[in-house]
């Protein structure tokens, strides 16, 4: 059974590359076409345009994520595989209701992480590897409860994935298969965050402020406004899908009226912490 490192560009899957060594590592870019996000380093683009084998205009997580995963293959002296199947907003020109137009990703039916991350990761998997394969997912020794929800998923012990094998009639055919043993290495040798900051404190491998887009959903609306400083186009094109789809990514609450939320103390990068961000939802 061959063994898989899914990577997010985070500290602690970076951690599990290095710690515990895989016949492969991957990791699944959220990629856009919009130019006002374009990557600054044009050699840095071109690098990554043909690990991907398409054109890299840039990223909607921060781009610090790029210099992560780079940095991470000259680290660990293993190549990276990168994959990157289509664009964000290839991906939610794709999903439309009865009357025909387009609806977001949010909390409910969050499409974005399953077409951009799950999906073609195993689809890789499927078509370079003898299924099932076993996969190290990165939840901290403290995530337990989460574990044991995608444990639950498994059948005898292998989760089970439907994958695209073929076209008929100019049509895709799908096929579920077993697909993965799941493991938690740092769950089973009691690692905890302290441990991985504490690691990645004097290696040469730089991250990002935090992972995932930076609009995403799961993130509270007091964070995102400190973000929308941060990487402020980004944080655009957020405001912009929602307009331009007429629904939102929140319940309850525009990206527009996020940005032009006045706060009344000043906010800074240590004010939040992983339940803050999301993570807790992913």
């Amino acid at each position: 059974m061959k063994t898989i490192n899914s990577l997010s560009g985070g500290k602690t899957s970076s951690y599990i590359a290095v710690k515990y060594p895989a016949d492969y590592n991957i990791f699944s870019l959220v990629r856009t076409n919009d130019k006002n996000c374009l990557f600054p380093d044009a050699k840095i683009r071109q690098i990554v345009s043909d690990k991907i084998g398409v054109e890299f205009i840039g990223t909607l997580e921060f781009d610090e994520i790029i210099y992560t995963m780079l940095d991470l293959e000259q680290f660990i002296g293993k190549e990276i595989i990168w994959l990157s199947e289509t664009t964000f907003e290839d991906v939610i020109g794709s999903y439309k209701m009865a009357n025909g137009s387009n609806y977001l990703p949010n909390q409910m039916t969050r499409y974005c992480t399953t077409d951009m991350k799950v999906k073609p990761i195993a689809q890789w998997c499927y078509e370079n590897t003898n299924l099932p394969v076993e996969m190290r997912i990165g939840f901290r020794a403290n995530e337990m409860s989460r574990a044991k929800t995608m444990i639950e998923r498994q059948i005898d012990g292998i989760e089970n994935f439907k994958f695209k094998v073929g076209e008929k009639n100019g049509r895709n055919k799908w096929k579920e298969l077993p697909y993965r043993k799941v493991k938690f290495p740092l769950i089973e040798d009691g690692i905890f965050k302290d441990t991985i900051e504490e690691f990645w404190k004097d290696k040469p491998v730089r991250f990002a402020y935090m992972n995932n887009c930076v609009g995403c959903f799961h993130r509270s609306e007091m964070l995102l406004k400190h973000i929308s400083n941060k990487a402020e186009n980004k944080f655009n094109w957020f405001v912009q899908m929602e307009n331009k789809n007429n629904c939102t990514f929140k319940s309850g609450i525009t990206y527009d009226r996020i940005l032009k939320h006045k706060t009344q103390i000043e906010l800074f990068d240590d004010d939040f912490n992983d339940c803050d961000s999301g993570y807790c939802g992913l």
